[in-house]
């Protein structure tokens, strides 16, 4: 009996201390409890990683919203990073809340803050860009429409002085070209090339607009989409000054040129209503008659080439083209998505499409046409 309690004791001795081994009446076999696993989350790691994939993709987006990549190719894309984003944050949620209530069994919860993280932050991000870009867009937009309906109370003013017509640059018969014949010249027959009886010359557009600067005193940066220079949506643009070239050797001053300089495209921002024709515009025209709006989307630019016009086709019936196909007619101005436009009777509103004119004339093209015939 002695033996047999010495060998218990030195069996209780060897058993280690806060053990959990237990003695078994039947048999006298000792049974160890075996700790439970601890396992990190595959959920939790599928969420980091898709995390991580989304925010790799984000730099491509440069490249999935350029002008020229497909509507299709920009769609997969979107849809990729959105079911990675989308995914990350399920998951990441779902993961932290198992991790939770799983008694220590399953850790993990730094993947898991990694995918709602990310996600998350994506969002704030696209949200502050949105909001950014719609503010900033908002506000050049604004700015151009105030530019517009000064620019329509001027046309007014000196309609009052000039026999009731808009301005009107050259002679009855002046040709319509993008130049006039000299915009520094010392008076109007030289300025348009015209003849001693007034007839012939050569005239521009922004050579008519600039009547305004010479005659009604609007101010040159007046002309720009921004207002100034250094606001100004487009690149290349800049305000005309006198100084801005250099014309002989005794100061100018705007009211003694005839042009917005030798390269006007580059100095106004606006199209206005082709006056070169049988038809004059007076004030006596319809008050919901578009005079003027933002650059023709058919006519180069400082920043970007004239659009293909046979890519353009209005979204209404008969046509029925795209949206895409009816946004091709819009001005490069404000993303594409429309332009300011200004009636004769001064007010300005955003178009979204630019055959906005009397019975849905399009702005941009002769009178009467949708989709043919030369560009305003």
């Amino acid at each position: 009996m002695a033996e047999n309690q010495d060998n218990v004791g030195e069996r209780g001795m060897n058993t280690p201390k806060g053990g959990k081994e237990d003695l078994m009446s039947s048999g006298g076999n000792a049974i160890f409890e075996q700790p439970e696993l601890v396992r990190t989350s595959g959920p939790a790691v599928a969420a980091c990683a898709l995390g991580v994939v989304s925010l790799l993709l984000m730099p491509g987006e440069i490249w999935a919203f350029k002008k020229d990549t497909p509507a299709s190719v920009r769609e997969l894309y979107m849809t990729v990073q959105f079911g990675a984003w989308f995914l990350a944050g399920v998951l990441g949620v779902a993961s932290l809340s198992t991790i939770a209530t799983s008694g220590g069994r399953l850790v993990g919860r730094g993947f898991a803050w990694v995918g709602v993280g990310i996600p998350a932050g994506q969002l704030l991000a696209v949200l502050f860009l949105t909001f950014a870009r719609g503010a900033h867009g908002t506000s050049y937009q604004m700015t151009c429409g105030t530019n517009l309906s000064l620019i329509g109370k001027a046309m007014l003013i000196y309609a009052n002085d000039y026999g009731d017509e808009l301005p009107f640059a050259g002679g009855p018969g002046s040709r319509w070209t993008g130049r006039v014949a000299d915009w520094a010249a010392s008076d109007r027959e030289k300025a348009f090339g015209l003849s001693p009886d007034g007839s012939g010359g050569q005239v521009s557009i922004s050579a008519s607009l600039y009547l305004l600067v010479k005659y009604a005193e609007v101010p040159p940066k007046q002309f720009l989409c921004g207002g100034a220079a250094r606001r100004s949506r487009e690149k290349g643009m800049t305000e005309f000054k006198a100084g801005t070239y250099r014309v002989g050797n005794k100061p100018m001053e705007l009211t003694d040129f005839w042009d917005f300089g030798p390269n006007p495209s580059t100095h106004c921002s606006y199209a206005y209503q082709m006056v070169y024709g049988p038809s004059k515009l007076t004030v006596a025209s319809e008050p919901a008659f578009t005079i003027a709006a933002d650059r023709n989307p058919w006519m180069d630019s400082p920043s970007a080439k004239a659009r293909d016009f046979s890519g353009y086709l209005p979204d209404i019936a008969p046509y029925n083209g795209t949206s895409e196909q009816a946004k091709r007619g819009n001005s490069f101005r404000h993303e594409g998505e429309g332009q300011n436009v200004v009636f004769l009777d001064t007010h300005v509103e955003f178009k979204k499409r630019s055959f906005c004119g009397l019975d849905d004339d399009n702005i941009y093209t002769v009178s009467g046409s949708l989709t043919g015939g030369d560009p305003l």
